[in-house]
């Protein structure tokens, strides 16, 4: 796991200026760094040692006749197994090192290496002789490549931060970026919140040669459900490829750990991964926020050392510009604070963990995929239902008249992902600035077409797979741990997990049939088994635990005068003037406080763009 730089070399201090944007990530790899710098080219890597953590491990690393340079940030789980097939193909090894095996798969089989690969990455290649960079980003988006081209230079990087130091970046907002995020709390499309600079989508590769810049996809989710295996060979089945994997991601000459609550997921993997250590956070001593109780009973129970945190309001509070100059976007999740707070325990003791990220998606894990076809209402004709939303969207709003008018659209309609902050209507009312953002439906409906045909619950997995999780879950998961110079692997997002999961028929991922034991269970039905099944003793109550999330008491603390008066004065800010109109906000703060409605999530989401807005352009990208 490391971070990377580069840009195309046409400035003349080009090693100083590469070095300032390394130094800008160092916390992604303080182990070691390396540099390679042409005429054309210049190549930047911070490392943080997990594999061959000798120095022969330091890139950028060449292949054999030195035409190829590859700076990578990742992991390659089945990197022996490639390096074997490459090895029998008459290519010589100077290193132990799966960065190694990227560039001699690349010489050999260009970017059909992609589909090889089983890990997360993200890395650029330069061949010298046809003055061509190529880069390419993991399956899912584990790993973060953001780029712009500018001012006739192209310029890469792990992180946007960097960019910040090179004399072509131009800083500007992007507010069509800042009305999608009102609307989704994270930036939901390609673009960034800083105008002209991008993310290289999930299982993308790009090339760029004589300034000519062309990205392709290489890999998708595609759902074709099995019908013939039975309930009881799809849980095996989970079973021994999840058992797999987690062997696959604990390959590294270092030692690895696991983060632990209370919920499945990690449980899962704590249970089955024979790690020594586990990590957990939570707040106060209320147990809706707090799940370490739960998780040193769980460690004690598999036999493993639990390390602990109790995250007080003030250290998260006082975390907030930090975390935002950390995350480059704002990120309206509450959890990623949480997440910052049990990646730093974690980094004391080890350079690697687990984590459970991914299930939700692709097993069937959110609370609303047991929406549709819940009801006897919804298997009502589609007519219907719609002629009674439209009558019912003309009543005034409450919680019996909302079930109609959701009901009464489809989930191409109603479902944007797992958050849905401020409507278009709101987020016009609230802005004092002119977009061009398009509705939230428009940014949806190209992942949408591709799953025409499919049910409800898939369509709604294959956008959270394609949006959610890239745009929100990972991209926390990466820069949380990076912060604090961990690697986070995930287990549940590995490729023959997925090609395992594509096939369980929905009614095995998300199931009404409560039934009357605790073998029954409503969202990831089949995971759930199989995780009990593995682990009967230890997982039976944890895999029957309705979905929690990452709990953060928000909504209490913006009812403390403290934390309401603070979050007032940014609301009064000159910064929020210049962008919102003042009315509307302080009603929403006033409003929760008095307990005339929840808008702790709406506030939190124009709160955490205020902090991020002062980081990057008030103070230049320092807290």
């Amino acid at each position: 796991m490391c971070g990377i730089v580069g840009f195309t070399n046409n400035i003349d201090n080009s090693d100083y200026i590469l070095e300032k944007m390394m130094d800008r990530i160092r916390h992604r790899g303080p182990d070691a760094e390396g540099k390679y710098i042409d005429d054309d080219i210049a190549l930047g890597h911070r490392r943080l040692s997990i594999i061959d953590v000798s120095s022969s491990g330091d890139q950028p690393i060449f292949n054999e006749d030195s035409s190829l340079v590859i700076v990578f940030n990742g992991e390659i789980y089945n990197y022996k197994d490639i390096r074997s097939e490459l090895v029998d193909a008459g290519h010589t090894f100077r290193t132990n090192t799966d960065t190694e095996v990227l560039i001699h798969g690349y010489e050999e089989f260009g970017e059909k290496l992609l589909n090889k690969l089983r890990g997360m990455f993200s890395f650029v290649i330069w061949d010298r002789n046809k003055k061509e960079l190529f880069g390419a980003r993991d399956f899912f988006g584990i790993k973060p490549m953001y780029y712009a081209n500018m001012n006739g230079t192209f310029m890469f990087g792990s992180e946007i931060k960097s960019f910040l130091e090179h004399p072509k970046f131009k800083k500007e907002l992007n507010t069509t970026a800042l009305e999608n995020y009102l609307t989704f709390q994270f930036s939901p499309t390609y673009e960034t919140f800083f105008k002209n600079v991008y993310k290289l989508p999930p299982a993308h590769y790009f090339k760029l040669k004589d300034g000519h810049f062309e990205a392709k996809r290489y890999w998708d989710v595609h759902f074709d459900a099995d019908d013939e295996p039975t309930l009881d060979e799809w849980v095996n089945r989970i079973s021994d490829t999840f058992h797999n994997s987690v062997e696959a991601h604990k390959i590294a000459d270092v030692e690895v750990g696991s983060f632990l609550s209370s919920g499945v997921d990690s449980s899962y993997v704590a249970a089955i991964a024979d790690v020594d250590k586990t990590f957990t956070v939570g707040f106060g001593t209320d147990e809706k926020y707090n799940e370490i109780g739960w998780a040193k009973n769980f460690s004690e129970a598999i036999g493993k050392e639990n390390t602990s945190k109790v995250i007080t309001p003030e250290e998260y509070w006082n975390s907030l510009s930090m975390i935002q100059y950390h995350m480059d976007e704002p990120l309206a999740d509450p959890s990623a604070i949480a997440l910052y707070f049990v990646c730093n325990i974690a980094s004391e003791k080890l350079k690697v963990v687990l984590s459970g990220e991914g299930a939700d998606e692709i097993f069937g894990g959110y609370n609303v995929y047991s929406d549709p076809n819940g009801t006897f209402y919804d298997r009502l004709p589609r007519a219907l239902k719609r002629s009674i939303g439209a009558l019912a969207s003309k009543l005034p709003a409450k919680r019996g008249v909302n079930f109609f008018v959701r009901k009464g659209k489809d989930v191409e309609e109603r479902f944007i992902g797992n958050a849905y902050m401020f409507k278009p209507e709101e987020r016009k009312n609230l802005l004092r600035i002119k977009t061009d953002a398009p509705d939230p439906t428009d940014i949806t409906k190209p992942f949408y077409n591709n799953v025409k045909k499919k049910d409800d619950v898939t369509k709604m997995q294959y956008l959270d797979l394609h949006m959610w999780m890239a745009g929100d879950i990972l991209l926390k998961a990466d820069k949380m741990s990076m912060a604090n110079s961990l690697e986070l692997r995930v287990p549940f997002l590995d490729k023959e997990v997925m090609a395992l999961a594509e096939k369980i028929p929905t009614k095995y991922r998300v199931t009404h049939d409560k039934g009357t034991d605790e073998t029954k269970y409503i969202t990831k039905y089949a995971m759930r088994l199989a995780a009990k099944k593995d682990t009967p003793e230890q997982t039976a109550k944890t895999a029957a635990k309705k979905k929690l999330g990452f709990p953060v008491p928000i909504r209490v603390w913006l009812k403390e005068d403290k934390y309401y008066e603070l979050v007032k004065g940014y609301f009064e800010s000159d910064n929020a003037k210049e962008f919102f109109n003042t009315a509307p906000l302080l009603k929403l703060l006033d409003d929760h406080r008095d307990g005339k409605a929840d808008n702790s999530r709406k506030i939190w989401t124009v709160f955490i763009f205020l902090i991020w807005y002062k980081v990057y352009f008030d103070n230049n990208g320092k807290y």
